[in-house]
């Protein structure tokens, strides 16, 4: 797996801690961090989602302070989903029912241990788009293609 990670400067310690995790892990395969000092989290956010609807990336993990302005912003992106997740059933969830390509955490809400106990499980989670959430998926894309 492609993995594409990102964080402002109130997102770097985490950030750093997860990328080391991602590079250690055999179910990835490329790490590409798009961090520099003075990158914002909307620019960050929305380089990483392209990354992942360009197909350059299988997926993208951000983090910011709280997770929430990192998925605000990639979701802007259009066939970006892009879900905040500070617990295991959420991160499940965002990516078994709602596909979430990207994972977004806040370093002011969650400890790395925890942290890397979410990618984790993110790493291992699948969408099945015949299941009971793939019609639902279908009819949000079909929104945003119109």
């Amino acid at each position: 797996m492609r993995i594409v990670i990102g964080a402002p400067s109130n997102g770097a310690a985490l950030k750093e801690e997860v990328r080391q995790y991602l590079e250690r892990d055999n179910r990835v395969s490329n790490v590409v961090d798009l961090s520099t000092p003075d990158v914002t989290y909307p620019d960050v956010s929305i380089r990483a989602a392209q990354m992942v609807v360009d197909g350059e990336a299988d997926r993208a993990i951000l983090i910011c302070g709280t997770g929430v302005g990192t998925a605000i912003a990639a979701s802007k992106v259009r066939g970006a989903r892009a879900a905040t997740a500070h617990d295991l059933i959420t991160a499940r969830g965002a990516v078994e029912n709602y596909d979430a390509q990207i994972l977004c955490m806040g370093q002011n809400i969650i400890a790395p241990i925890y942290a890397t106990a979410l990618v984790d499980v993110w790493l291992d989670a699948k969408h099945d788009p015949a299941g009971f959430y793939g019609p639902k998926v279908a009819e949000i894309s079909d929104y945003e293609n119109r």
